[in-house]
């Protein structure tokens, strides 16, 4: 599955959902984790509303957003896109996170992240 994270250096979670200039986008699976890419985000209109829709568009094909902060409009926004956002409050590790998620999926999955897992299943997670 897709991840997104809000970092300023790729090695830590540290920007609010928000305000930040970039995502990493990660492939994460329990066995093999890797970045694919970073999606800058742009000014899409003047109010706060239209920046909120066009980051979740942005991350469209993610099941999962880590983030240091993230309003509750923005959350919800993401929500109702099948995208489940994911608070850290503080600047966290992007590996360490990254480690502990495999080490969930490779256990046993609370509902929410099994059905984030099987998000866009139509296309299949090819093993690389």
């Amino acid at each position: 599955m897709k991840v997104a994270f809000t970092t300023t250096d790729g090695t830590m979670i540290d920007q609010h959902f928000g305000q930040c200039e970039s995502f990493q986008i990660w492939k994460v699976g329990p066995d093999q984790a890797g970045f694919v890419e970073s999606v800058t985000t742009e000014a899409h209109g003047s109010d706060e509303e239209d920046r909120i829709a066009a980051r979740a568009k942005l991350l469209a094909d993610c099941a999962i957003v880590y983030t240091m902060q993230i309003g509750g409009p923005a959350a919800a926004k993401l929500v109702a896109q099948k995208i489940h956002p994911m608070k850290t409050n503080s600047p966290v590790s992007l590996p360490d996170t990254v480690a502990k998620l495999q080490e969930v999926l490779r256990g046993n999955p609370p509902p929410w992240l099994r059905k984030a897992m099987n998000k866009g299943q139509a296309v299949s997670f090819e093993e690389e």
